[in-house]
């Protein structure tokens, strides 16, 4: 057995040892934790929550500004804090979006706290590949505090611009204006300028609700009607190549526009590179004379007062001569006409006689209490206003040649709203952009009474089943219309076969809910429509087109079997209606004394029977007509208002025709 001895500094040197491997066990263990924790740090830092950019930096938010300034009068210190507010994004009527703001960025830079413009205008090119690096450079050179460096750009370009590290280098908040739909109604939706105020169309005329309000602004446009009506149109114009076209629906009992579409149109995201042309919206600025189409007015008119009767003559077989100027029909029937006939043959001659029956004044009057002479009341500043004679200078001439649509000009909405009030029952209601609650009753100002809109929508569904307007039946919808082919006017009178042609109508006429107005602007006639452009063969078409594809959509299903029947019944009358037992029909005379006075063609043409009473061939039938002296040419129309004018002698002709269907 070995003896060892252990000396106490043995034994304290072996203590001193085991404290020592005791403690570096302990700091081992220390630094492991520490390690652990920085890597877990760095671990959640940089992988499962990275740090983002600072808010300050990056436009996640709209900022609350104070009232803004335009962006022209701002000085250079100022323009870093321009901005936009919030606008409330614009619906049709089903909640489809028409117009939103985009948050968006604006980057701009502070030249003297850059060192190397060259390197910084490289490295942000970069991130914007449209850059001009030369130009860049030469602004980040400049001994200004302030440079717009982009404009609208998006969030992942502000990130990237930031990640960049250029000193001097910042970002506003904006907001742009997006239009989802593109070329849908974008004159009627109108633009957004950079200060963030719409300067046309709705945007212009709500622009205060729309940075007020965040609620969306809810249209009467529905975008699936607007979308059929500007693919029709759109045929029609690149079938007929007019100079510009237009196409309007319109609930005829609460006024409401379900569709507006003037061509040529733009894409409203790219407004800056339209043309006065595209953006000129033909439904309520441009100015045309409605042709045949008011002989619907005309009619609407006599019948109210008790003038007429449906079972009333009129002579449409000698020519009326008004100065050098001779009115006669186109496609005559060369015979007297029942009222009817009048209107399903598009008589001029007829609607002349009606019209000298009625009177001027009364004619003035009732053209007034319609709205005819009223600037069209619809939310947008563009709306345009009619062009007509003074009362001064409202004499026979005129009374005739307003009574066949010629001598007054009216924006188409305008048209559409009066055709609307004819078939209604006679309730006068304003055409609106802005929805209607379902249900809501729109009140209305009666200014004919429901007998007389009863038999007007009976005439106007002959017209379009037996008469100009047979190209746009849709069978199982009732549909009745009116065409109005005007000939165009220019700097020296009317253009001999250029054309106005239009038409306009209603569906289903035994209980009308919706109007349908289309026209093209000079169209040209093809090989398809025997070369006429009239509008039995260029418009009433595609009328009957948007009728068939939008029905459907509209809640609207074609009437079939007896409830066809019935309706047809309903809708019954003879083209030579018989007067009631009893009752003698009136004959108008050929081409009563004119009157001289403004108010005095009532006294003129008798209406009691006894003195329309006699048989037909013992009307006077005198070889001329009586001369009316024409009327002097108008001034001119304003600047900008195409196809307005007035009624214009040709110095050039010695006669002219005057023959409108």
């Amino acid at each position: 057995m070995e003896t060892v001895r252990v000396t106490a500094p043995d034994l304290e040197r072996r203590a001193a040892i085991a404290r020592s491997h005791r403690r570096l066990t302990v700091g081992i263990i220390g630094f492991a934790v520490l390690y652990v924790a920085v890597a877990m740090k760095l671990t959640d830092a940089t992988v499962l929550q990275p740090m983002l950019p600072s808010k300050a930096l990056i436009a996640t938010n709209v900022p609350q500004l104070p009232p803004r300034q335009s962006a022209l009068a701002a000085t250079p210190a100022a323009l870093p804090m321009l901005g936009h507010t919030h606008r409330a994004p614009i619906i049709d009527r089903n909640g489809e979006i028409l117009a939103i703001s985009v948050p968006m960025a604006t980057a701009y830079a502070d030249p003297r706290q850059i060192a190397d413009p060259k390197h910084a205008a490289e490295k942000l090119a970069t991130v914007l590949p449209n850059l001009n690096v030369a130009a860049m450079t030469a602004r980040l050179s400049s001994n200004l505090q302030f440079v717009y460096v982009a404009r609208d750009i998006t969030p992942e370009q502000e990130i990237r611009i930031n990640d960049l590290g250029i000193p001097g280098i910042g970002f506003r908040e904006t907001e742009v204006r997006r239009y989802p739909l593109g070329r849908v109604a974008a004159q009627v939706l109108g633009n957004v300028d950079r200060a963030g105020h719409g300067d046309m169309g709705i945007e212009a005329y709500f622009d205060k609700r729309l940075l007020s309000d965040p609620k969306p602004l809810r249209l009467s446009l529905d975008v699936r009607v607007q979308a059929v009506v500007r693919d029709v149109l759109a045929h029609a114009f690149h079938e007929f190549k007019p100079i510009g076209a237009v196409g309007i629906v319109m609930n005829v009992n609460t006024g409401e526009v379900l569709a507006s579409v003037s061509l040529p149109d733009y894409n409203a995201n790219n407004f800056s590179n339209s043309t006065p042309a595209e953006r000129f919206d033909r439904a309520v600025q441009g100015a045309y004379e409605p042709g045949s189409i008011l002989k619907l007015e005309t009619l609407s008119m006599a019948l109210n007062k008790g003038i007429i009767h449906p079972w009333d003559e009129f002579d449409a077989i000698h020519p009326i001569h008004v100065g050098r100027f001779t009115i006669t029909d186109y496609e005559g029937k060369h015979r007297w006409l029942y009222l009817p006939e009048v209107l399903v043959y598009s008589s001029n001659l007829g609607a002349s006689h009606i019209a000298l029956a009625v009177g001027g004044t009364d004619q003035r009057a009732w053209l007034q209490r319609v709205g005819m002479f009223r600037r069209l009341g619809i939310q947008l500043p563009e709306a345009g206003n009619p062009m007509f004679q003074p009362a001064s200078q409202w004499g026979p001439a005129t009374v005739m040649t307003v009574g066949f649509g010629e001598g007054i000009t009216e924006p188409p909405m305008q048209i559409v709203r009066g055709a609307a009030t004819i078939v209604n029952g006679g309730l006068q209601r304003p055409a609106t952009l802005l929805a209607v609650a379902p249900g809501t009753e729109v009140a209305g100002t009666r200014v004919m009474k429901e007998s007389t809109s009863i038999v007007m929508r009976k005439m106007m569904r002959l017209v379009v089943a037996d008469g100009t307007g047979m190209a746009a039946n849709v069978p199982g919808y009732f549909v009745g219309g009116k065409t109005g082919t005007a000939e165009k006017i220019g700097a020296n009178g009317y253009h001999l076969h250029v054309n106005v042609s239009a038409f306009i109508c209603a569906f289903p006429m035994n209980a009308p809910q919706y109007a349908v107005y289309v026209m093209l602007d000079a169209p040209h006639g093809t090989k398809a429509t025997g070369y006429f452009s009239t509008a039995g063969e260029v418009s009433a078409p595609a009328a009957g087109e948007i009728i068939a594809r939008i029905a459907p959509m509209l809640g609207l299903l074609p009437a079939t079997g007896a409830e066809a029947q019935a309706i047809d019944a309903e809708l019954a009358m003879a083209l030579k209606p018989q007067p009631p037992p009893g009752v003698a029909p009136d004959v108008i005379p050929f081409q009563p004394t004119p009157p001289n006075a403004i108010g005095a063609a009532p006294a003129s043409v008798p209406t009691s029977p006894d003195a329309y009473g006699m048989a037909r061939a013992s009307q006077p039938t005198p070889p001329n007509a009586t001369a009316i002296a024409p009327l002097p040419p108008p001034p001119p129309p304003p600047p900008g208002a195409a196809g307005a004018g007035q009624r214009r002698a040709d110095a050039s002709r010695t006669a002219q025709t005057v023959a409108l269907r």
